[in-house]
């Protein structure tokens, strides 16, 4: 059974009031992302639902890091239903969980504590029939032809968006672009990832190699289409078709797993073009270098966001900075006999990523 965590009303209304009560500015621009009337396509950030919090147990911080506290919301318009509950995996799928109504507010509520790291589907159970989140954009249906909602929690590195040979694609478009693929940044990044602490491995480290990339860019990207860009995916699987075909025109007896840098070197350089991409099916996709800026942002986000969202594992991409940031005093990089920098990021984090006794979220 799930763990039931006691909020207040104040907690959930103002969660609902930041999206659910305001327009959504994304209608207009919705890049034909919901069809119309559809329950999503009226509501503000929807892909923040349901919502995926800290957790804090009231007796141990380092315990609580482990799992995230996540808030169902049902909008219960003009009272026509009576009883509200949620069923799903992360709990024992039987048992419906009660959601009991937000003051006097539309809103019917729960939240639960989940482990961090994982995905799970869940139905409401409305007056006795299950139906699932309207406003959840996140959708998965069963081999029996059930539709589920799906939510995953922070750190999770099982693959959503894409299959297996997109990623292996993407692991060598993203190196391409990533300051670590140089000699030194690779030096680099070996040292940190072999001399952190037995703990750290087992638990932030750990998730750096479930892609065969420490920095866990992929992985970032893989999340960030499942929720707020869920409207870029198929750029991305557009794209990466095409980029997949271009590369086997171009040598038809190597997988593009295995090619040499220099094939994405030139192909990288005709897309910044835009034009003249040999191979292109620009009826399909009319810009590459669009899609390659949209790739290089992602993938710089994803190097130096915070670990929660899936990228920069173990916060390899800050140590990164803060080994290559001077002093602001001194004017000196850091060095053996002096570890200060202009980026003291884990002063600002809770264990055990960073080192801060104060903030915990």
């Amino acid at each position: 059974m799930a763990t039931i965590v006691q909020r207040d009303d104040v907690y959930i209304l103002n969660y609902c009031t930041k999206s659910l009560a305001r327009d959504n500015t994304d209608a207009r621009h919705n890049y034909g992302q919901y069809s119309p009337g559809d329950t999503r396509a009226s509501i503000a950030e929807a892909w923040r639902f349901p919502v995926i919090d800290s957790y804090y147990d009231r007796r141990s911080y380092e315990d609580s890091y482990a799992f995230n506290m996540v808030t169902f919301v049902f909008v219960n318009t003009n009272d026509a239903a009576r009883d509200v509950a949620v069923i799903g995996t992360f709990s024992d799928l039987v048992t419906p969980i009660p959601m009991p109504r937000v003051g006097d507010s539309v809103y019917c509520a729960v939240s639960v504590a989940v482990p961090k790291g994982q995905v799970h589907k869940y139905r409401f159970v409305v007056d006795g029939k299950t139906t699932i989140d309207p406003v959840n954009p996140q959708r998965v249906t069963t081999p029996e032809g059930t539709q589920w909602s799906r939510f995953f929690t922070q750190y999770c590195t099982d693959i959503i968006s894409f299959e297996r040979w997109e990623l292996t694609l993407l692991l060598r478009l993203t190196d391409h672009i990533l300051p670590f693929r140089t000699i030194e940044g690779q030096r680099f990044l070996n040292i940190y990832l072999n001399n952190v602490d037995r703990q750290s491995k087992d638990t932030q480290y750990a998730r750096a190699y479930r892609l065969d990339q420490p920095i866990g860019v992929v992985n970032f990207i893989d999340k960030i289409l499942a929720r707020e860009e869920s409207h870029r995916l198929t750029d991305y699987k557009v794209c990466l078709e095409l980029i997949d075909r271009v590369l086997r025109q171009r040598d038809p007896y190597e997988e593009p797993a295995e090619m040499p840098v220099s094939m994405y070197e030139d192909l990288y350089n005709q897309m910044a073009q835009d034009t003249g991409v040999q191979g292109w099916d620009y009826s399909r996709y009319s810009s590459p270098r669009y899609f390659l800026q949209l790739l290089r942002r992602h993938t710089y986000t994803g190097a130096f966001s915070h670990p929660k969202y899936g990228g920069n594992a173990g916060a390899a991409g800050w140590a990164y900075l803060a080994h290559n940031l001077a002093d602001p005093i001194t004017g000196a990089l850091p060095s053996a006999e002096s570890q200060t920098t202009a980026f003291d990021w884990s002063r600002a984090l809770e264990k055990p990523l960073g080192r801060s006794p104060e903030y915990h979220g």
